[in-house]
């Protein structure tokens, strides 16, 4: 006798038979049942129901199913879609041998942060040079997780190092000596956590201090969970540790140190190799950074490429007069008349860029005086 699931697939059963298949009430085996509600998922009719079951399918049971190698893989693509993640079903997803490893490759690629935990979990995933890699580069991973991973790729003989062209510890520690005498004066100090713009990032060039007490009475506030756990974790460390996780932590995390109050610190983010030119672009456009990160930025050949960085960088208040006579040159003719119109710049930046935009735009290159 075909099983029930092939006679649903050939419309060979009544409707009412379809719709219980739809709230998950059919006697039948537990991966059947999932395998005929993925099915559903997609039926114009009874879809939106099948998908509600599957959302609260009895956990235990989907656990069970998404563990076993025998599960159909349209089941476990299902569980693995983005979706329809529930965080209980990932570790078992992620130890099923009949997960392909290019599929898990490809979820670490750009994971969430509760994902990445959950495949550092995974005894398989650290057994697998094919998914770590991956991980290592995802923006997501935090320092602590970053040293992990690349400590077991080391062992599973990669050179990370050569092959990724990122920081290690032992990088660190170099950096963190070139500038021992800066640090040690910012530890002398005993300066707290301190982030320019605040906790709401609105408060421009004002520095406020944050504190695990600070960061407690705002817990049920504007900041979302997860950046205020982030903020917790960094307001504990000490200047050389913000550092480690300037250079080898999350996007996220960049985020918040490019507007430490320490001029270490967010300099350190700069020299991450992580750092990608989108995170820069928006680094450019910050008014809530010090002085000291737009010029870092001006002074590098690698982000002065990157035409919007330029523009960015010319069209911020924040940025010193005299970077940006010296950069406007580089804009187009169009950039320039919307920074010679921009009421936020200096009046002396906005005078040169209409004297240039009038050069660039006249017939002869050459403007009216």
């Amino acid at each position: 006798m075909a099983r029930l699931i092939e006679m649903i697939k050939e419309s060979a059963v009544p409707a009412g038979v379809m719709r219980s298949a739809a709230r998950g009430a059919l006697a039948v085996p537990v991966v059947e049942m999932l395998e005929i509600l993925v099915y559903l998922s997609g039926h114009p009719i009874f879809g939106e129901q099948a998908r509600l079951t599957l959302a609260g399918f009895d956990e235990k049971g989907s656990a069970d199913a998404v563990s076993n190698p025998g599960t159909p893989h349209e089941v476990l693509n299902y569980f693995l879609a983005p979706r329809n993640r529930r965080p209980s079903l990932l570790l078992p997803l992620f130890n099923n041998p009949s997960v392909s490893e290019d599929t898990l490759a490809a979820i670490a690629e750009t994971a969430s942060r509760q994902t990445v935990a959950i495949i550092l979990a995974s005894d398989r995933a650290l057994d697998s040079v094919k998914i770590l890699k991956p991980l290592l580069n995802n923006p997501n991973i935090e320092a602590e997780e970053h040293t992990i991973v690349a400590e077991k790729l080391s062992k599973l003989g990669v050179d990370v190092a050569a092959e990724f062209g990122t920081v290690t510890d032992v990088a660190v520690l170099e950096w963190i000596k070139e500038h021992a005498a800066e640090l040690q004066a910012e530890e002398r100090e005993g300066k707290p956590f301190m982030l320019l713009g605040g906790l709401d990032e609105m408060g421009g060039e004002e520095e406020a201090v944050i504190t695990p007490e600070v960061l407690a009475a705002v817990a049920k506030g504007k900041v979302d969970d997860e950046r205020l756990s982030t903020m917790q974790k960094l307001a504990k460390m000490k200047v050389g540790e913000r550092i480690k996780v300037a250079m080898l932590g999350s996007k996220e995390e960049r985020s918040l140190l490019i507007r430490d109050g320490s001029k270490l610190v967010s300099s350190a983010v700069l020299a991450s190799p992580k750092v990608s030119e989108q995170e820069i672009e928006t680094f450019a456009n910050m008014k809530n950074v010090r002085e000291n990160v737009l010029r870092d930025i001006a002074r590098s050949h690698r982000f002065m490429k990157n035409y919007v960085v330029v523009k960015n960088l010319c069209g911020n208040p924040r940025t010193p007069l005299d970077l940006s006579l010296g950069l406007m040159k580089n804009l187009t003719a169009p950039d320039l008349k919307t920074l010679s119109m921009n009421k936020n710049v200096p009046e002396t930046l906005r005078k040169v860029a209409l004297k240039l935009f009038k050069v660039r735009s006249s017939p002869s290159g050459r403007g009216a005086e």
